[in-house]
């Protein structure tokens, strides 16, 4: 049977949880009567305070590259610090998404594909199946549970041989950033084949003095058990995860008294191919065809698979990974863009080396890219190239359509409801990092284009040195970034319309 799903939702659901707030009336204090707030989009004595004496204000340390710009005219508007090369973090995605749809095409797609390596005859094949990956960073669960229908399908009931997976579609990373802590989601491997963005769902909970743990392959219809990643409870506080490779295994503990009455959270997967094969025979064995447990092969198969399965196509991909900021899909799309463009397989840093090369000959900026998705904090852009690459010929018809709304809000973080202008952007958010970029549409119709680059360096040196994942002061920066921000959109919205 074919489900039937929404590849919105699965990404939705694997990635994570929507916090919910609700605001209530403030009690009644004074009977003087209080005058209506200014009208959304309306022009208050606030919004003509000088640009430097708003930063200044703000509470955000460190340094802070603004720029704003016509969209028509390219001239510049306003600006602070145009040209401090900062770390951009996920703003770094809305490069990657220019450079992998030029570079692929919008209608590229990654392909996973069942090879076997003999005939299949009267269901039969005496030889071996090989589970060959494609790249596709957004195969999740679901995905398999489909090809396993597909592979039955086609009248294969009995494999004699052995059950391999291949991944060297892309070049194998073990993590993203070496400087991240062990145990965060968004910093998995990334491989050729992959697997619910490479992490795994560990659940905890406790019943009476004990605890029961699962660790599952879980997407929108199913959650497979897997035991290539093994969990371990140890009597101690910190630190609240540990890692160790177990060869084809990734074992963790976790510290007892971090877990309370139960809970659950997203780890990275260090042996992807091995997870994905090991969800995929699950799958395989539900109709029938049992598989012997996964191993590695190294060459490629060619020739005509049995059973494929297509992501989705690459302009969809980039704005679910602009909406949800995934950094395996940024990571994945960028080595195949460079890829396609070198005729080779690289590395990420080469790779990476690769879009900086590119983003210079197509706007005529020098950024420094380490990575595609922004998760290193040694990437180097400054608001005036962002900016400038926005503006550049052809760019706007690309990403208008696929950047996220982003809704304008008030200095209480309240939506402003019926504000007549329009901001489809992109956030960036590190440890005492903060960026956002995109563009404007005022009331009227102006086009305007935006960069706000805010980085503490020195607070994030001290807070990477503490290993906590997040630092004393990190959210305190980030709530006055994203206060800025917000205050910035409203006054140059109103000011340019």
């Amino acid at each position: 049977m074919m489900h039937n799903y929404s590849r919105r939702a699965v990404i939705a659901a694997l990635l994570g949880s929507a916090a919910t707030g609700a605001f209530s009336d403030a009690p009644l204090t004074s009977l003087r009567p209080t005058g209506r707030p200014p009208k959304a989009g309306t022009i208050t004595s606030e919004m003509r305070i000088p640009l430097a004496d708003v930063i200044r204000t703000s509470g955000v340390t460190g340094r802070v590259g603004v720029v704003l710009a016509d969209a028509t005219t390219g001239e510049i508007i306003d600006s602070n610090d145009a040209n401090e090369q900062l770390p951009p973090a996920s703003v770094t995605k809305v490069v990657t998404a220019l450079y992998a749809l030029e570079s692929l095409g919008p209608d590229f797609q990654f392909e996973t594909r069942i090879f076997a390596d003999s005939p299949v005859l009267d269901g039969v094949l005496d030889g071996n199946l090989i589970l060959s990956g494609g790249g596709n960073p957004n195969l999740v669960t679901d995905d398999l549970a489909e090809l396993a229908e597909r592979l039955k399908d086609s009248g294969l009931t009995e494999v004699r041989g052995k059950f391999y997976v291949y991944d060297g579609a892309l070049p194998n990373l073990d993590e993203i950033d070496e400087s991240q802590l062990d145990h965060l989601g968004y910093n998995p491997a990334i491989t050729g084949l992959n697997l619910n963005f490479n992490r795994v769902y560990f659940e905890w909970k406790r019943t009476g003095g004990a605890y029961t743990v699962t660790m599952d392959a879980r997407s929108a219809h199913f959650r497979p058990a897997v035991t290539v990643a093994k969990m371990r409870i140890v009597d101690r506080s910190v630190p609240v995860y540990t890692y160790h490779d177990g060869g084809g295994l990734d074992e963790w503990t976790v510290a007892r008294g971090a877990l309370g009455s139960g809970g659950s959270r997203w780890l990275p997967v260090r042996y992807p191919a091995l997870y994905a094969g090991e969800v995929f025979a699950s799958f395989a064995r539900g109709h029938g065809i049992v598989l012997t447990p996964p191993s590695e092969i190294a060459l490629a198969r060619q020739g005509e698979p049995i059973a494929t399965h297509k992501s989705v196509p690459l302009s969809r991909m980039m704005q679910d990974m602009l909406r949800f900021s995934t950094n395996i899909t940024a990571e994945a799309a960028g080595m195949a863009a460079t890829e396609s463009r070198t005729g080779q397989k690289r590395g990420l840093r080469t790779s990476a080396l690769g879009m900086t090369l590119w983003a210079k000959d197509r706007a005529g900026i020098t950024p420094s890219f380490a990575d595609h998705s922004g998760l290193g904090d040694t990437t180097r852009l400054s608001a005036a190239d962002m900016v400038t690459l926005l503006n550049a010929d052809g760019v706007d018809a690309v990403l208008n359509p696929i950047l996220k709304t982003i809704p304008l809000r008030d200095d209480k973080k309240r939506v402003i409801k019926d504000h007549p202008a329009q901001v489809v952007a992109k956030t960036g958010t590190l440890n005492f990092v903060s960026a956002l970029a995109g563009y404007i549409r005022t009331g009227s119709g102006r086009k305007l284009t935006f960069a706000i680059f805010a980085a503490d360096l020195d607070a994030r040196e001290i807070g990477k040195a503490s290993n906590a994942e997040q630092p004393t002061g990190s959210i305190t920066f980030n709530t006055n970034a994203k206060k800025l921000q917000n205050k910035l959109l409203r006054r140059w919205a109103a000011l340019n319309d």
